[in-house]
Order: structure tokens, then C-alpha cells, then sequence
């Protein structure tokens, strides 16, 4: 859990950025136009940033069984929060989206929530995955000594 959060921390602060400045490429821009938003997108960067990870780490401190999300939801909601913000501003048209996600991220109007650790940063696909897979055996160790499960579905030992 902490090399997730010790790597979201290297790596959302510029994804938030990226994600601004990403889209906004897409559409013709002034160069001065194109200045004022990335100035607002840093802003955004300093003033997102520390909730972003706030929220992160308020969720992998909190029991497994009590999680009601997942660490790749808050940066979800972060994109279609923080970012999306200062696109709107900025008056970046937002994008074409298909009805699954206007179904699944209805506020995330530009397209911007990442599907995989990857989308944030490459850095976070390890870590994500391996709290993911963290996650998962202490949920199904747990349903085993509760009597949930029979006692050959977890493994206490790793795979040959």
C-alpha cells in the first residue's frame, strides 16, 4: 500500500497537468490562450494536489472491508473534478464521448478519467496492480477464516 501511495505522490501532480494541457492541444489555441492555461493548470496542480492524495491515502488506510472504492476511482473523480475545471474556463470544448461513458463518468465531460494505473503514469501500473492483487487475497483470507469459503480457495504460501 505505501509504494502506491509513495508513487501517486511522484506522479499525479504533473498527470494533473498533463490531462489540461493534453486536451487543450487538441483544439487551436492561441499561444496566449494556450499560456494562461497552463499558469491556471499549475494553480490547479498546487491547490488539487494535496486533496487528491488526501483522499488516497484516507482510502488505503481504511480496512479492506470497509473500502467503498477503489485508489483509481479518486484519481477518477480527481480528473473529472480538478481538470476538468480549468478546461471549462478556458472554454476547451468538451468531447465526443461514447454512452458508456457518459453512463460510467457522467461528469467527466472531456474524457479524462484513466482507465488503468497506466493512463496516470506508468510508474503506478506495478504498485496498482500489486495492491489490487494485496487487496483481493486479504478479502478472500478473511471470507476463509470466517467459514464464507472453503479452506483450498486462498493459499498461504506463494505459487511454485
Amino acid at each position: 500500500m505505501q509504494d502506491l501511495a509513495d508513487a501517486a505522490r511522484q506522479a499525479v501532480p504533473s498527470w494533473l497537468v498533463r490531462c489540461v494541457v493534453q486536451t487543450a492541444r487538441r483544439h487551436a489555441m492561441s499561444p496566449a490562450a494556450m499560456a494562461a492555461l497552463v499558469a491556471d493548470a499549475e494553480v490547479m496542480r498546487a491547490e488539487a494536489t494535496p486533496t487528491v492524495l488526501a483522499e488516497l491515502d484516507a482510502l488505503l488506510a481504511t480496512d479492506v472491508d470497509a473500502q467503498t472504492t477503489n485508489p483509481l476511482s479518486v484519481l477518477r473523480a480527481a480528473a473529472a473534478r480538478f481538470p476538468t475545471a480549468v478546461l471549462t474556463r478556458h472554454g476547451v470544448p468538451s468531447g465526443t464521448r461514447d454512452d458508456f461513458a457518459i453512463r460510467a463518468f457522467p461528469d467527466d465531460v472531456y474524457g479524462l478519467s484513466p482507465a488503468t494505473w497506466a493512463d496516470v503514469d506508468e510508474s503506478l501500473a506495478e504498485p496498482g496492480l500489486v495492491w489490487g492483487a494485496w487487496k483481493a487475497m486479504t478479502v478472500l483470507r478473511r471470507r476463509r477464516d470466517e467459514g464464507q469459503l472453503p479452506a483450498s480457495t486462498v493459499s498461504d504460501s506463494a505459487p511454485d
